[in-house]
């Protein structure tokens, strides 16, 4: 069964069908205070203040193919239904949870049929990430001989969510979290607008509302639906309603953050997380350690993520760095949430706090590009083991010098393959710990050159 709304708007008409925008008497309020027109809509002002380009390709109408990514509750959705009352295109909204690839070729084929009508056909895929490669495939055929306009929403990186072919063929507009501000602007035109408790008598005062607005975190669903429900569950005098600062407090004090583990912002945190510590800002790093564990994310995670930072970023500078990361993985796996919060605390803050040398990361980055281009380089000789005859008599373990046999621990044996002789990856900083451990390979590189020197 196809899933999918379709309006037509025809030259000269005023109105559109509202099988897609009709309000229903028991909506939830973000819904029934849904604006309908540029002057309405609250937020984005980088792409919809006056002047603004996309603001000029909705009122020109001479919109392209495009991808709003943002957040939940920005206003991508209603962007899509604004363009829907001024564009004079047939307009589909389509479903990427409930649509395949079937569904998509009726469309096209009706869009091919409308195109050569002379009438253009805008189709807004909401979720657009949730389609696949080959559903999105789809599209692109349609996209590139103007068939459709193609418009998706989305919460995901469209760089990684949307295939590359096809984001080409598309302008990305970036949607922001609301301010605070632009917030409380959208409370106050839910309590005067008709649509919305304009008919009550509501009595809240103005910190309440900077308390929802704060609570919603950039996203107006959350903030009008919260509105809503401390209203109806104010106290009723007659039409009038009182709302609490109690009342207020009880609907927002748990706040549930939305918070995808698979999602960007998943990745962005961690990565505000490690280059907090990178930069040996302690605070910024507690702050965002605090902002992953209080929207739901694994400890483990978190603690893995420190153990490798720990010889990534600050290494032999301070070698007990992966001791305290390690113990901060084992008392999150013995203890766990929220007592944990601690013990990781503890780990951010010393990491941050280290001297840091990322001399082992681009060791074995220096090492790894070598092996991965001499993958068949034997193994010196002198370096195999021999325990068997036939190993001795092809010359396995020849020339092998125990360096514990030597006054200073010291051998002249080569360990590298004869192609990359005196290759040197390891590069220690004069950072910390590593200071020392720089200070102990000059020494030995000084023996080397003594003992040739000798040999000469």
């Amino acid at each position: 069964m196809m899933r999918y709304n379709r309006i037509k708007r025809r030259k000269g008409q005023k109105g559109v069908q509202r099988s897609l925008f009709e309000n229903q008497g028991h909506d939830p309020l973000a819904s029934r205070l849904r604006p309908e027109t540029l002057e309405g809509y609250v937020g984005q002002t980088h792409l919809l203040g006056k002047g603004k380009v996309l603001r000029q390709l909705i009122e020109q109408d001479q919109i392209c193919s495009m991808i709003f990514w943002g957040p939940p509750g920005v206003g991508k959705t209603t962007l899509a239904r604004i363009i829907a009352e001024k564009t004079r295109a047939r307009f589909v909204d389509f479903s990427a949870v409930t649509s395949g690839i079937k569904e998509i070729k009726k469309v096209m084929t009706e869009a091919d049929h409308s195109r050569m009508l002379g009438e253009k056909t805008v189709l807004f895929v909401d979720e657009i990430h949730r389609f696949n490669k080959a559903q999105q495939d789809a599209f692109l055929p349609f996209v590139e001989k103007g068939s459709i306009i193609l418009i998706g929403a989305t919460t995901e990186n469209p760089s990684f969510e949307v295939n590359s072919a096809l984001l080409s063929r598309c302008k990305v507009f970036v949607l922001q979290p609301l301010s605070v501000q632009e917030l409380k602007t959208l409370l106050h035109r839910a309590l005067a607008d008709e649509r919305g408790f304009a008919k009550q008598q509501i009595k809240i005062q103005e910190e309440w509302l900077e308390m929802i607005a704060a609570f919603a975190n950039g996203d107006a669903r959350v903030a009008l639906n919260t509105l809503e429900m401390v209203v109806l569950n104010g106290k009723k005098e007659g039409d009038a309603v009182e709302v609490s600062r109690e009342m207020v407090e009880q609907c927002i004090g748990q706040k549930s953050l939305l918070y995808d583990k698979n999602g960007e912002e998943h990745y962005n945190l961690i990565s505000a997380l490690h280059k907090s510590m990178r930069n040996s800002d302690a605070d910024a790093a507690v702050y965002w350690l605090a902002r992953m564990l209080e929207a739901g994310e694994d400890p483990l995670y978190v603690a893995r993520r420190l153990v490798r930072f720990a010889d990534e970023d600050v290494g032999m500078a301070d070698s007990r760095a992966i001791e305290i990361a390690v113990a901060a993985y084992q008392a999150c796996h013995f203890i766990g949430m929220p007592e944990c919060t601690v013990n990781l605390t503890h780990a951010v803050v010393y990491l941050a706090m280290a001297p840091k040398s990322n001399a082992l990361y681009i060791a074995y980055e220096s090492a790894k590009g070598d092996a991965m281009k001499m993958l068949a380089e034997p193994v010196p000789l002198q370096l195999r083991n021999a325990p068997t005859k036939l190993m001795k008599e092809l010359h396995y373990g020849e020339g092998y010098q125990y360096a514990h046999d030597a006054s200073e621990k010291l051998t002249d044996m080569q360990c590298l393959p004869e192609s990359l002789k005196d290759r040197r990856y390891y590069r220690p900083t004069e950072q910390g710990s590593e200071a020392k451990v720089k200070q102990r390979m000059q020494q030995i590189a000084q023996w080397h050159r003594q003992h040739d020197l000798n040999k000469e």
